[in-house]
């Protein structure tokens, strides 16, 4: 029999269903689900890239997180101007109590919208997991000569949990994220393409509650996720993973590096 301590499912519901969803920090995750991390390490090469520039954006910043530890990789170097915008309102406050006293104007901007900028205005674009990278306005507000330097959500990534919760889904679900078909739209806005590289890597999650504040956050994943609606398939997610183990799934990354012409 479990000890009296062991959580049990409703205990593990409440405690995931209660955790702040703002920002990209995961680090509450700890201990409870584990992702193997792409090996080109975007975080650290995004301040080396920040070093080197002049102007920088960056769009769809969260929480100002990757941006704000970027910069302070880049340090002294870092640019005179850095800009970053952001779509969901509860991201905007965060990312602007993060990345204000460095000196960095966050533009509240929907993801959908054109960039609220001139042409020709940064000679670095970055991005961390844009929802859809708008190319033609990527390449706009670029100098000639300038990058996006990106790392970007690939095909049918942690498809194995969301399967479990909306059950199988056809191929081309998520096909507009194929590192294929953005090379192309990248292409296709006039950009050139130095550095596409893609990795498929292990995701373990440890209890029910890691999954809950998962799917709270990645909301696009299950888009109508409550955990009312989505009892049953918790339910038996949690007795397989107190028989089992851990969850595994996969998620997909690529490393986005493109050149606007001279």
């Amino acid at each position: 029999m479990a000890a009296d301590h062991h959580p049990t499912y409703d205990d593990l519901i409440a405690e995931g269903a209660a955790v702040p969803t703002e920002g990209w920090d995961f680090s509450w995750f700890e201990g409870r689900a584990s992702e193997v991390r792409p090996s080109w390490g975007y975080a650290v090469a995004k301040g080396a890239r920040l070093a080197r520039a002049t102007a920088a954006l960056d769009v769809q910043t969260g929480g100002g997180e990757v941006l704000g530890f970027a910069l302070g990789r880049a340090g002294a170097q870092a640019p005179r101007l850095v800009v970053a915008t952001e779509g969901w309102e509860p991201n905007v406050a965060k990312a602007t109590a993060l990345l204000r006293p460095r000196g960095v104007a966050v533009v509240a901007s929907p993801e959908d919208a054109p960039l609220p900028f001139a042409d020709a205005a940064f000679d670095l674009v970055t991005s961390r997991h844009p929802v859809a990278p708008n190319w033609p306005e990527i390449a706009r507000v670029l100098q000639p000569g300038g990058t996006y330097f990106a790392q970007h959500v690939g095909p049918r990534s942690v498809f194995e949990l969301v399967e479990h919760f909306l059950g199988p889904l056809p191929a081309e679900q998520s096909s507009d994220r194929h590192p294929d078909r953005e090379r192309a739209g990248a292409e296709a806005a006039g950009l050139e393409i130095v550095d596409l590289r893609a990795e498929r890597l292990r995701i373990e999650f440890h209890d029910i509650a890691a999954v809950v504040h998962f799917l709270r956050k990645v909301v696009w994943m299950v888009p109508d996720f409550t955990v009312e609606a989505y009892d049953a398939q918790l339910r038996s997610l949690h007795e397989r993973i107190e028989s089992e183990g851990p969850f595994v799934a996969h998620s997909t990354r690529h490393l986005f590096d493109a050149r606007k012409p001279e």
